[in-house]
């Protein structure tokens, strides 16, 4: 689903996802001719990460312009792979700042449904709508003798967007398409973007948390909280007073892992043993109060949907984001939730082998998902 298609044409782009940190670029490219279907026929051509300093963007919006053309410049020329040939670009939003609804409307011919959306949106978005760039989904159905459409509208702030908008161009870059991030995720982590069951997808980002239900083939709604694994880090280093750029390695390199999966040479009476046993403990219980506070208002976006559906609660919890690294945290999730919680796969929509590591793969989520978006139509 894209909010600007400025294009009559479909040129292949890269997709690049800017959140308030970092910026990931990730180009596809086609293995054959033709038109490439899930799973096949894509490969990976170009990646890259740029870090950008805090407070040129913040909560989604760009509060320096000049020094997120420098970045995103920056970005394009330290890509990694192929060079890139193309300057088309698809891009994407954070949903906090996008309004996203499903409704119902009667069945009629696609040019009617725009005109019929644009007078029923009004309804549904808190905003005048000369005041939004406007999108809409019809969310696939099968059954036949349905007579009306279930329909996601999106609506994005021109505010928002108008300033991405021209850093893309200043940057030498030509918009295909923008988005909200949570659609991207869901092409990349959903087979064919299909799931008649309910999913949970949280992107454990280095800014926010979100969290994205998807279900009966459609994303139902989306919500965002301040944790970040860039929280985990900062709690880390409070609590073992260390520095942050230590406190991620040791993030890094223990996670949630219980002090008996520790396995150092040598007996375990050794004093590098329990010193690394300590430390661990002292990590597990710094970041206690932070995932309690995530499993909390986990379980309550959950309530929340259940309250307001028809559906069960979600069946499975699908993770993404840098945070999704944590060593544990999945299995901590799981056993908290009494849900099955697991690490997505980015690549399931474009080859049967992850093409780099799965860690990074997560960080590069949304950018993936945006590169699908940006190399064909069909997925």
């Amino acid at each position: 689903m894209k909010i600007l298609d400025y294009l009559n044409l479909n040129p292949e782009a890269f997709g690049i996802d800017i959140s308030d940190l970092s910026i990931r670029i990730v180009k596809l490219k086609k293995k054959g001719r033709g038109e490439p279907t899930a799973g096949q026929g894509l490969s990976l051509a170009s990646f890259g990460q740029t870090s950008i300093k805090s407070g040129i963007i913040k909560e989604g919006r760009i509060r320096n312009e000049l020094a997120l053309v420098k970045a995103i410049q920056k970005a394009v020329s330290n890509i990694k792979g192929e060079k890139l040939k193309t300057r088309y670009v698809t891009a994407s939003f954070p949903e906090k700042n996008a309004f996203l609804q499903v409704i119902k409307m009667p069945k009629m011919e696609r040019e009617e449904m725009e005109s019929a959306i644009r007078f029923e949106v009004e309804n549904y978005i808190p905003m005048p709508i000369h005041k939004v760039y406007l999108d809409f989904q019809i969310i696939p159905s099968g059954n036949k003798k349905q007579n009306y459409f279930k329909v996601l509208l999106a609506a994005m702030p021109k505010d928002i967007v108008d300033p991405y908008v021209s850093c893309f161009k200043k940057a030498g870059l030509k918009i295909k398409a923008l988005e909200v991030d949570s659609i991207s995720i869901v092409r990349a982590l959903l087979k064919n973007k299909k799931s008649l069951n309910t999913v949970l997808l949280i992107d454990l980002g280095a800014a926010k948390t979100s969290f994205i239900m998807f279900s009966d083939n459609s994303l139902r709604f989306t919500a965002s909280i301040p944790i970040s694994s860039q929280k985990f880090t900062e709690v880390i280093s409070r609590a073992l007073e260390v520095d942050i750029k230590r406190a991620e390695k040791l993030k890094t390199k223990y996670g949630l892992k219980n002090p008996e999966t520790i396995h150092l040479k040598g007996k375990k009476n050794k004093a590098g043993f329990k010193k690394e046993i300590i430390c661990q403990e002292r990590i597990f219980e710094a970041l206690i109060p932070i995932l309690t506070d995530l499993v909390e208002q986990t379980k309550s976006y959950i309530d929340y949907y259940k309250s307001h559906s028809k559906n069960k609660e979600p069946e499975k919890i699908i993770l993404c984001g840098g945070g999704a690294n944590l060593k544990g945290i999945s299995k901590f999730l799981s056993l908290e939730l009494k849900i099955l919680v697991q690490p997505g796969n980015p690549w399931i929509n474009i080859s049967k082998e992850i093409e780099m590591p799965l860690e990074k793969s997560l960080e590069y989520t949304t950018a993936i998902g945006l590169a699908l978006r940006g190399i064909t139509e069909n997925i």
